[in-house]
């Protein structure tokens, strides 16, 4: 292979870093999340109304981004090319990748722990590559069948290592839903990548939070759920984090490092997504972590790896 010339090289090796720090950036925003969504629900935050009202929030933060995409909001918003069934489309991702996904995992955190749900959506592109194989006759070569193996066993870890501390009903339930959180997130994936919609990425993000936490919102007032009537400065302050950095922020990033680096090599990197939820745990929530929950962590990871290779 013909070595960089000299004025080259030094620029590679920033642009390498530089995507390093961008990516481990928006996975550390993005395993913060589940902490900062684990001390709401502790302290008597009802789930789907924190959902809902996170989603919108984060997708009027996302709205400078849209503007600085296209300067007319018409143009970015909402396109002539546009056909009806592309607002269907966007429609049902915001219901299945928003409402749906996060919905499903606040729940499991209301009776598992914020690492070991971060494991369960993270195993998302497991069901990924499994649901191409299904339903797009997608070829799985060996290193992919060995990342499915793998990361099946990871998931399996992780989940036995929570339930030593609490085998109960409550515990399979969230640990039920934390899975039906990732096999939704998959399913959107799918979605998203067998049906593209010719509009900004931005302005895709901004529609599917917007329905999405509305479509939340809705159920929860449905459901009973209200906003606490004394909340603190600090329980703010976790909320807005929630909301703007842990998730406009952290979406904004992953969107920086994919113009960056293919696909592929970018989602080899949300292994981290849990590795940091469960440092975060320990030292936010004094959560202890367990050798086999951190190996099944570190099993997903590999897994993940293989299945993008």
């Amino acid at each position: 292979m013909m070595a960089l010339p000299m004025t080259d090289a030094p620029r590679a090796l920033r642009d390498r870093l530089l995507f390093a720090l961008i990516v481990t950036a928006s996975t550390f925003l993005m395993g913060s999340s589940f902490v900062a969504g684990k001390v709401l629900l502790n302290q008597s935050f009802e789930p789907l109304m924190l959902v809902g009202w996170r989603f919108c929030l984060a997708a009027v933060a996302t709205l400078p981004l849209v503007r600085l995409h296209n300067r007319s909001w018409r143009a970015s918003l909402a396109p002539r090319h546009l056909r009806p069934r592309h607002f269907a489309l966007i429609a049902v991702i915001g219901l299945v990748q928003t409402a749906a996904v996060m919905s499903l995992l606040f729940l499991a955190m209301q009776t598992v722990s914020a690492s070991t749900a971060a494991i369960l959506l993270f195993s998302n592109p497991v069901w990924v590559a499994l649901g191409a194989r299904l339903f797009h006759a997608q070829a799985l070569k060996a290193m992919r069948i060995a990342g499915l193996a793998i990361g099946a066993g990871g998931v399996a870890l992780a989940v036995g290592a929570d339930l030593t501390h609490a085998t109960t009903a409550h515990t399979w339930q969230g640990v039920s839903l934390g899975l039906a959180a990732a096999l939704c997130w998959a399913s959107a994936t799918l979605i998203i990548k067998y049906n593209p919609v010719p509009m900004g990425t931005w302005a895709i993000s901004f529609w599917q939070m917007l329905i999405g936490g509305l479509a939340v919102l809705a159920g929860a007032t449905l459901a009973g759920e209200h906003w606490p009537v004394a909340t603190t400065t600090e329980q703010w302050g976790w909320f807005v984090w929630l909301a703007i950095p842990a998730s406009t922020g952290s979406f904004g990033l992953w969107f920086v490092a994919l113009k960056r680096a293919d696909a592929a090599t970018t989602s080899g990197y949300l292994f981290l997504a849990p590795l940091f939820a469960a440092l975060l745990s320990w030292e936010v929530l004094d959560v202890p972590l367990t050798v086999w929950q951190g190996l099944g962590g570190v099993l997903v990871g590999l897994s993940i790896w293989l299945i993008n290779r």
